[in-house]
């Protein structure tokens, strides 16, 4: 259709509603509808609809017939239902209503029954246009294709691919039984400020903003980490969160600037305790959002039965690389190790940094079944404690599950005097021109000093979880609105 056809059609709607309106019968006046019945339910449970009056409202999906007698199709927010009209039984609307449009939003009172061809349908008394709408909704056998408009009119996504409805709809049910594990397990659900003096709790770049009746910069909160952990040390024994956090980074098919992220913190209990508790996490839901451990994910099949495979990451390393970065001490050697196998760490200045690097680049891909990787690089962890059998590793560990990072935790850093140290080897970074290194936060060195419990912690990326039990394969489809530059 060209824009001049397409205009055209446009503008014939508006001249519909303008006759409407003309004629007393505005639809937009319409403030409810008496509902009492849905397409699902008529449709699983016929027999106790069959030749029952029924009241329903939805979106015209299609038209067919002509003369006496028509069918639409009624779409609902629980599926379809075919719509029977008859002009004998709408004498006064008959005519009215052929003139209805794809899209319009229609309230219905009838009977249900069963058409000669065993097609479940409403047999329609009454019918009121209840909103008329002036756009054009895509061609039925073509749906919405365009994955960029896609995202930017996801409320037309959703009424033409009935699939992408399904996936909001499960991320729901997967919200729900996140809580409803957390919540058996004692944790109390909190909420803390999305604004802050400083973003902290991860490395990364954050979204700044200004507060004008304080005069002052704030920036939009990068993680939930630090003022859950001072809530620990204010005496609450296990917290959690679940919220919006931003990113101003690089967007890919895992990566989106305003993501959801869940943290929990647990007092007394240590990085092996959170891993225990994460794979049950993730075995509860497959089993009761999936009904199966095993899930599919594209070509693959993805395990979630207990117990995830745990490897310390110097020995991934080692497994894909034959580097062994354990028995490297120098930054020089390590630098021409990573040289020789093609990746570039000439900004890196430590070992374990570079190793890092290594992973990223020769190991992270290669794990599709879910593994704990552990004992990462001191220089890459600041708010996580050292492994007590050797120092240049910290007891932090990240799931991995079809070859990307899906969760991280700690054992808590709770010594105020090394978190300092780190802080300020964080604070040199960020001099030096890194802007995700971690800032310098006194009040937090306050709080440690107060004295922070033994505590264990964990973050989940909750839409790369989504991915995983939706089988979607970029970021975009589970987020509903995801960020997008603007057309114009």
């Amino acid at each position: 259709m060209t824009t001049e056809n397409l205009s055209e059609v446009l503008e014939i709607r508006r001249d519909k509603l303008k006759k409407l309106q003309e004629e007393g019968k505005n639809p937009f006046e319409h403030t409810s509808y008496d509902i009492t019945a849905h397409a699902k339910n008529v449709e699983e449970d016929f027999e106790s609809f069959e030749e029952k009056p029924v009241s329903m409202a939805g979106r015209i999906m299609s038209k067919r017939g002509q003369g006496k007698v028509s069918f639409y199709d009624l779409q609902d927010s629980t599926g379809r239902i075919q719509l029977f009209l008859k002009k004998d039984a709408l004498p006064d609307q008959y005519d009215e209503i052929k003139t209805y449009d794809i899209g319009d939003i229609v309230g219905i009172k009838g009977e249900v029954f069963k058409t000669r061809m065993g097609q479940i349908s409403v047999r329609v008394k009454e019918l009121t246009l209840l909103s008329k709408s002036l756009q054009i909704l895509p061609e039925k056998y073509h749906g919405l294709k365009d994955m960029d408009l896609r995202y930017r009119q996801r409320y037309v996504d959703l009424i033409v691919n009935p699939e992408v409805k399904e996936v909001f709809q499960k991320r729901s049910l997967i919200m729900k039984k996140i809580r409803d594990f957390y919540d058996s397990l004692g944790f109390i659900e909190v909420e803390t400020p999305v604004l802050s003096n400083m973003a902290g709790g991860a490395n990364a770049r954050p979204f700044g903003t200004h507060h004008n009746a304080l005069d002052i910069p704030l920036f939009l909160r990068i993680a939930l980490e630090l003022p859950l952990k001072r809530l620990i040390v204010g005496g609450f024994d296990k917290v959690y969160e679940v919220s919006r956090v931003f990113r101003n980074e690089g967007m890919d098919a895992t990566h989106n600037p305003e993501f959801t992220l869940l943290e929990s913190y647990e007092a007394y209990a240590n990085y092996e305790d959170v891993m225990n508790m994460l794979e049950e996490l993730y075995s509860f839901l497959a089993k009761e959002v999936n009904q199966s451990e095993v899930i599919a994910y594209g070509d693959k099949e993805i395990s979630l039965a207990i117990p995830f495979k745990r490897a310390r990451m110097v020995d991934l390393v080692k497994e894909h690389t034959n580097v062994d970065f354990d028995v490297i001490t120098d930054v020089e050697v390590a630098r021409a190790a990573a040289t020789e196998l093609h990746v570039d760490v000439k900004d890196q200045n430590s070992v374990g940094e570079i190793m890092a690097m290594v992973f990223d680049e020769h190991v992270e891909d290669k794990l599709i079944q879910p593994i704990f990787v552990t004992m990462h690089p001191v220089e890459m962890s600041p708010l996580a404690k050292k492994d007590l059998k050797d120092p240049r590793y910290t007891e932090r560990f990240e799931l991995y599950i079809n070859g990307a990072e899906c969760a991280n935790a700690f054992s808590e850093l709770n010594d105020p005097i090394d978190q300092k140290e780190r802080f300020l080897s964080q604070a040199k970074k960020k001099t030096e021109g890194d802007d995700e290194a971690h800032p310098f936060d006194v009040d937090f060195i306050n709080a440690l000093e107060v004295g922070l419990p033994p505590t264990g912690g964990l973050g989940i990326g909750i839409d790369r979880l989504m991915m995983l039990f939706t089988n979607q394969h970029s970021i975009r489809d589970v987020i509903l609105f995801p960020t997008m530059k603007p057309i114009d």
